[in-house]
């Protein structure tokens, strides 16, 4: 019997999930971390080996975020934070005066589908904005949509894969997708977002943007906040129904990129007011979700929307595999000032964006101009594949000198701008879901938030995507929305004709 016979007949007997190692994956569902909160830990073996080898699923096309388009702009802080001076939160320099200009590249895209998509299809947008400051660049990776779908980042490859082409007919599947949908009920919020119209913006100049992770911003005291960041467009918020977006696929499947591209060239710049939402940093057990939570909004009227600045792009790209195509970001890419929270989400993205862009571009991704900061750059960081440049040797280094610490003029670590954020943790390591799930609520909120043709094109989208779909998933997914409002489940239910 040949091994691959004996896999298969293994196979056949045992469906237990292992790692590549041959190990069985005991909980496939959370990652390793300091109490049910967090922060995670490096030891969590199973999670670095599931989204590395995820990193490196496609070559050299982007895993996600495959169709893009992009452009440059600036950034004008307005020095304040709501009525606050800035400094109060965070000592970031972009922020701290009023008028100060920042250089910045956005890239908009599409999540699941290839490069060659229609822009049309139902699809959380990515909004990624790169900051060229002072002190080296900050990206913020965000999406359209303020929450998502996960909380856990150990299952971003299943659901990647669920939301992917089947790998036997190469389709889209909405079975596989409400089957892995039906097992997440975390993910109630997000499918409600998106499968309204919500999901299908008209264009990405009338789009609105969100970080939807939990960041913090720190100040020169060491003090940090939890903060969430918005993008709200000046054009006004558009997006398309079902039918609407049908019909302009069948004459132009590159109308957002056509769109963005002619408003600039005309002169008629899109511009996005930038808005934080601030929350001390504790675990506020007064609400009913914890705030680390990337599926919940935390509610504006209760954490206002302040505005920071404002963001207005100017400028199209002049070589689009050049710019777009190899502008790479990450969430690790923070400037003093600015920090991450124990958002599980947010810290497995941070690992894995970085990594994956030495993987699609290669080791030295931040020696291409789009990605290069517009300061000084001076590591000990040498060679590797496609190395263009050494990074630059200022008056009175050894440029023999390659290792810190050395008294042979090599370089030497910055002074620091301020007290160091020190958050305390403590707890024990662990595999386990945050106490406070909530997965219904905030979805039900929205269904009822929604206006009465939004709710209407939301209960077509979800009827017709699962008259496709296996009888038991159907039953599982109505089950979820009778949770998250009873009118919500029913509507579904008798679109299904269901009794």
């Amino acid at each position: 019997m040949t091994d691959n016979q004996q896999n298969d007949q293994l196979g056949n007997e045992d469906q237990t999930l292992t790692n590549r190692q041959g190990h069985p994956v005991t909980d496939n569902q959370n990652t390793r971390t300091v109490g049910d909160r967090g922060p995670t830990v490096l030891e969590n073996y199973n999670f670095l080996e599931k989204i590395t080898h995820f990193d490196r699923e496609r070559i050299p096309e982007r895993v996600v975020h495959a169709r893009g388009a992009g452009a440059h702009g600036y950034f004008e802080a307005y020095g304040t934070i709501g009525d606050e001076p800035a400094s109060k939160y965070t000592r970031a320099k972009l922020f701290q005066e009023k008028g100060k200009i920042t250089p910045v590249f956005v890239r908009f895209s599409s999540v699941i589908h290839g490069g060659h998509s229609p822009e049309t299809l139902r699809d959380p947008r990515g909004f990624a904005a790169k900051f060229y400051t002072e002190d080296g660049n900050w990206d913020l990776v965000g999406n359209n949509l303020k929450i998502f779908f996960i909380r856990d980042p150990i299952k971003f490859p299943d659901l990647v894969h669920a939301f992917k082409p089947d790998p036997v007919t190469n389709r889209q599947d909405v079975n596989r997708i409400f089957d892995f949908i039906s097992h997440t009920p975390e993910a109630m919020h997000m499918i409600t977002w998106l499968f309204s119209p919500w999901g299908i913006p008209a264009n990405y100049r009338m789009m609105e943007g969100s970080g939807v992770n939990t960041y913090k911003m720190v100040n020169s005291e060491g003090v940090g906040h939890l903060v969430k960041y918005f993008w709200v467009p000046k054009q006004g918020v558009k997006n398309l129904t079902q039918a609407e977006a049908e019909e302009i696929q069948a004459k132009n499947f590159n109308h957002a990129t056509e769109d963005l591209y002619a408003a600039i060239e005309q002169g008629d710049y899109p511009e996005w007011e930038f808005c934080v939402q601030i929350m001390s940093d504790d675990e506020h057990p007064e609400l009913n979700f914890d705030p680390l939570d990337p599926t919940k909004i935390w509610p504006p009227d209760q954490f206002p929307l302040l505005p920071i600045g404002r963001m207005v792009l100017d400028k199209n790209p002049t070589n689009y595999f050049a710019e777009v195509e190899q502008a790479a970001f990450g969430t690790g890419v923070l400037v003093d000032g600015l920090d991450f929270s124990d958002d599980k989400l947010l810290q497995g993205r941070t690992f894995s964006y970085s990594d994956t862009q030495r993987h699609r571009i290669g080791t030295n991704y931040l020696q291409v101009p789009i990605n290069q900061p517009k300061t000084r750059v001076a590591t000990n960081q040498r060679d590797g594949q496609m190395a263009l440049n050494v990074d630059s040797v200022a008056a009175g280094e050894n440029p023999h000198v390659n290792y810190e610490p050395s008294s042979l003029g090599g370089l030497k670590e910055a002074p620091k701008s301020g007290k160091d954020h020190t958050p305390y943790v403590q707890g024990p390591v662990t595999r386990q879901k945050i106490s406070r799930t909530n997965d219904y609520q905030q979805a039900g909120e929205r269904y009822r938030t929604f206006e009465d043709w939004e709710r209407n094109d939301l209960i077509l989208n979800l009827v017709t995507a699962l008259k496709k779909c296996n009888q038991d998933i159907q039953e599982r997914i109505v089950e979820h929305f009778m949770q998250c409002d009873p009118e919500y489940g029913k509507r579904v239910r008798e679109g299904l004709g269901q009794s």
